[in-house]
């Protein structure tokens, strides 16, 4: 990696707030960063993995210190998720419980989904959203590998998702865009968007996202707030910001490590002791704020009028996108999945159809917002046939199945994953998992001794 060069301006403003930690701040982004993965507990027997398992990130579930590759079995199948070790905190810092409604609204690529998914246990809901439609498309991509059913993932402003959803979550959290100075060891090119102004044009984002995040949270409710800059103008004016303008208090995490502000800058806050800010010196991992608070009364009460009034009108299309289903079809859907060991949390008497695509809905009114992904979905319909999705074969690897082809090698699973056809000895027929390493990550179509290849073309090496 070539050398970082850090702006002038950077390091003077830093000299002067750090004093005489500069010196070790500054030698620290000199270092490699720290590589880290998250387990899936929704997968079956998901600490059968080939990683070493013996260095745990302190007080994260199922996160250890190694590297992964992309083209790991253990990935493909969504039973790792490969995220730097600061950057899981503040998921964690959440403290979601099973049942419960949240909000990831700034979600791509999708590590912090995937870590409220693994805590919500298949019970409650997440939405996932991203505004930036390509980095919505990787958020469903990796929201779809962890083999979840109880997700929406859109890709909407955060305005227009306040008018559908408020006061509707029970827990937010905005790992708000950023200056991004907590990436620049590792991203060196991340440095060359940096400058004063820019750290002050996050700032504003961040207030105004944050002004439409309110209105979604339930008064009771959480929000995390969390950063990958160190910049006071961002994390301490931002949580000063919440507490003052609307309406939030500071509370304490359950996170215990990473240093306590050094000392917090800005103005004196009660509850300002909370935060938690990651050096890259503490070795734990890269630049990161989080901090979190409680909306202990409702705020802003015309805006969320306003925001269910509109919501009301737009709601009259609502399921207008769903087509008859009719029994023949339901049945031919249902001759299918009753090859196959199902988790006990699937229902399919909540099944619907839409463009012959047929899904369980994580969210039954989505009229008017732009979704990738609503729930589970099963597959499509095509002209008196059911072929099942890539989605549902994750979701099926959370239990045990007996329909399965086992690929037999590295090399007979690259070539699958390629979109090649394999040969089988198993006395099989029709669609069955594909797994290698015991672990599901893909439908096959098995006619005679030959196994069709349905890995998605979108996801092929």
């Amino acid at each position: 990696m070539d050398k970082l060069v850090l702006p002038k301006e950077f390091k003077d403003k830093y000299q002067k707030l750090l004093a005489k930690k500069a010196d070790s701040f500054f030698t620290a982004l000199e270092a490699e960063p720290k590589k880290t993965f998250r387990l899936n507990p929704l997968k079956a027997d998901y600490q059968e993995v080939s990683y070493d398992l013996s260095k745990p990130v302190d007080g994260v579930a199922d996160a250890y210190y190694g590297e992964i590759s992309g083209r790991d079995i253990e990935w493909v199948s969504g039973y790792v998720y490969s995220q730097d070790p600061s950057a899981m905190y503040p998921a964690e810092a959440l403290g979601v419980k099973p049942g419960q409604k949240v909000l990831d609204l700034c979600a791509a690529p999708g590590g912090k989904s995937t870590a409220l998914l693994s805590a919500l246990k298949n019970k409650g809901l997440l939405v996932a959203n991203e505004i930036s439609t390509s980095r919505a498309k990787n958020l469903r991509e990796n929201i779809e590998r962890w083999g979840a059913d109880n997700c929406l993932v859109t890709n909407e402003d955060t305005s227009h998702l306040a008018q559908k959803f408020p006061r509707f979550f029970d827990a937010i959290l905005v790992d708000a865009p950023c200056s991004g100075e907590g990436m620049f060891r590792k991203n060196h090119d991340a440095v060359t968007y940096w400058s004063q102004e820019y750290v002050l044009e996050c700032s504003n984002r961040q207030k105004e996202i944050l002004n439409e995040a309110v209105k979604m949270l339930k008064p009771g409710g959480s929000l995390l707030y969390s950063t990958c800059t160190y910049a006071p103008e961002e994390d301490e004016e931002i949580c000063a910001y919440l507490v003052n303008e609307l309406g939030f208090k500071l509370v304490e995490t359950k996170v215990s490590v990473a240093s306590q502000g050094v000392p917090a800058w800005g103005e004196n806050l009660d509850g300002i002791e909370y935060a938690r800010r990651f050096w890259p010196e503490d070795e734990i991992g890269e630049g990161q704020f989080l901090a979190k608070f409680i909306l202990p009364e409702i705020n802003n009460e015309e805006a969320v009028t306003n925001s269910k009034q509109k919501s009301k009108k737009r709601g009259k299309k609502a399921n207008k996108r769903l087509e008859v289903f009719t029994k023949a079809e339901k049945e031919l859907v249902q001759e299918l999945l009753a090859d196959f060991n199902l988790p006990n949390n699937f229902d399919f008497s909540k099944a619907v159809k839409s463009k012959d695509h047929v899904y369980i809905p994580a969210v039954e009114d989505v009229s008017q917002i732009k979704v990738l992904n609503n729930g589970l979905e099963l597959g499509v319909l095509k002209k008196g046939r059911f072929e099942p999705s890539q989605q549902l074969a994750q979701y099926l690897g959370q239990v045990r199945q007996e329909k399965v082809v086992e690929l037999q090698n590295q090399a007979e699973f690259e070539k699958y994953l390629h979109g090649e056809t394999v040969r089988t000895e198993a006395k099989l027929k029709g669609f069955v998992l594909i797994s290698y390493q015991d672990k599901i990550f893909s439908f096959g179509k098995v006619t005679g001794q030959v196994v069709k290849n349905f890995y998605p073309k979108g996801l092929r090496i």
